[in-house]
């Protein structure tokens, strides 16, 4: 494949093979996805890969977080219990979770900076798993605002968890929706 044509026909994957990609699959995606801008060369992305058991307690964090926010009620109602057990079936049907994480700057502009550097380098490991036929769906979900989840889950105070990101082999391809024609986007100042 080109790079154009991953570009154009890459796709955000909801339902995925109950395989495990093979680690050194997953080192080489994350290795492409380095290469992505970032000021400085700090590049300030750091990943924490769920897989296997080790999603059990990544996903009970998510659950307990859901019901601090109040998405899920705090009860044991049948219909809480149904909805907690369904979530846990869902996330744990899905083989991978990625957390992808920076240390939050003070400076705002520095804050910015290496946000965008982390964008950058989720948009680069979704070109790239695209072209060893992984699929990702880059999710930015209520828990990770949650202080409390970043705790829960061992990391410090001091972090943004910018995205969770969920991989697999696609179990389905959503088709291609089209873009808006770059012509209602664009504006070209010439004077």
């Amino acid at each position: 494949m080109t790079i154009l044509h991953t570009l154009k026909n890459r796709r955000s994957i909801h339902t995925f093979k109950k395989i495990n990609i093979p680690s050194d699959i997953l080192k080489d995606i994350f290795t492409y996805a380095s290469y992505a801008p970032t000021h400085y060369m700090t590049e300030p992305w750091e990943l924490i890969v769920y897989q296997d058991e080790g999603k059990s307690s990544f996903i009970q964090s998510i659950l307990s977080s859901y019901e601090r926010i109040g998405m899920i009620k705090l009860n044991n109602e049948p219909k809480a219990v149904k909805m907690k057990e369904s979530m846990r079936d869902f996330l744990m049907d899905i083989p991978h979770h990625v957390l992808i994480y920076f240390d939050r700057k003070q400076d705002q502009i520095r804050y910015e900076e290496e946000y965008a550097a982390v964008c950058a380098f989720i948009q680069n490991a979704q070109l790239a798993a695209w072209e060893y036929e992984v699929g990702m769906l880059w999710t930015i979900t209520p828990y990770m605002h949650d202080p409390l989840f970043a705790r829960d889950i061992g990391l410090g105070e001091n972090v943004k968890i910018a995205a969770v990101l969920q991989v697999g082999y696609p179990k389905s391809i959503p088709r291609n929706k089209g873009r808006t024609p770059i012509e209602q986007k664009i504006k070209f100042i010439t004077e």
